[in-house]
């Protein structure tokens, strides 16, 4: 027993230095990161020792002032709305909602030409919850085809079609990281874009695999669907947060916001394996086609001869 405790005691210290050391280098800069390390390693030695010469008391007491200190650092870092955001996620949407008539401010509406190559262009958009017709979730994979980026494009009476996606609202010159995304490297930000930017950037300058599978919702959920987005741009906006890998990202918000239409949603696997999203929607009955049908259908080809009034139609394989 007392060996048992032992180990379990030098496991308990090794993780609390390894997630230490870790948040340390994506939160910490300069000499601080180094000398914060140092103090790390230097603390768990010294509990390590105590171990060894099985002073368990003492070592277990250290444990938990360790823990404690870290855990007050860590609560102590907060999102911030302020950063010098990279130009493309610098603002998120927010809306207001008059009866039926529905204003939404800072919808992107790009140009590129190269992933990172971009004509500025944001606006504001006007529609009307009566003229919603459509609801697509569109799934974007890029390497691995278990993991996909996720967003939701909503279709419109007059043919316009609002894109929201949940993304990192990353700093200039900062690149995306997994693990980051466990460590509050990254603020949540909620794009609305038109899908001439946001889906032809993926489809035709990044070159991923883009598929746009049309949803089985009533008039009522649609609006609910859209509203519940529209109360998320607003919440960040007044109060950030972290976006994070697993429990806060891309795919994860869009189960919460459909939960505020269904509660009954089940939490799946696929639902953190975005990739097979489409046959989790399936298996709830959202989907028009069988799924091997729908996959094949849903499968977007690059446009770059296509008008940008005309990409949403010609994606759906309609005439301009």
């Amino acid at each position: 027993m007392r060996l048992a405790g032992r180990l379990l005691l030098a496991l308990a210290v090794l993780a609390t230095l390894a997630w230490t050391v870790v948040a340390l280098h994506y939160q910490a800069v300069g000499l601080w990161r180094v000398l914060a390390q140092a103090l790390a390693v230097a603390a768990a030695l010294a509990l390590g020792w105590q171990v060894w010469r099985r002073r368990l008391r003492r070592a277990l007491v250290g444990l938990v002032v360790a823990a404690v200190v870290v855990g007050l650092w860590w609560s102590s870092i907060k999102p911030l709305a302020d950063r010098d955001w990279a130009e493309d996620v610098a603002r998120g949407v927010s809306g207001q909602v008059k009866e039926d008539l529905v204003t939404l401010r800072n919808v992107r509406d790009f140009t590129w030409t190269t992933p990172t190559a971009f004509a500025l262009a944001w606006g504001e958009e006007t529609v009307r919850l009566s003229d919603l017709q459509t609801v697509d979730l569109v799934t974007s994979v890029w390497a691995n085809p278990a993991i996909a980026h996720t967003l939701i494009s909503f279709g419109f009476a007059d043919g316009r079609h609002i894109v929201f996606s949940a993304e990192i609202r990353r700093e200039r010159g900062e690149a995306f990281s997994e693990i980051g995304g466990f460590f509050k490297e990254f603020e949540l930000v909620l794009i609305a874009a038109t899908e001439a930017d946001i889906l032809r950037l993926r489809s035709d300058v990044r070159g991923e695999s883009v598929s746009v599978f049309p949803l089985k919702l009533t008039a009522d959920q649609r609006e609910a669907l859209f509203r519940s987005y529209i109360n998320l741009g607003n919440q960040l906006a007044e109060k950030p947060r972290f976006y994070q890998t697993v429990t806060s990202n891309c795919t994860t918000i869009i189960w919460r916001l459909a939960r505020t239409v269904d509660a009954r949603l089940p939490l799946d696997w696929r639902v953190l394996l975005s990739g097979y999203l489409p046959g989790y929607l399936h298996d709830l009955g959202l989907l028009e086609e069988p799924l091997e049908q729908a996959v094949q259908d849903a499968r977007i080809s690059p446009r770059p001869e296509v008008a940008r009034e005309d990409f949403s139609r010609a994606i759906r394989g309609l005439q301009p």
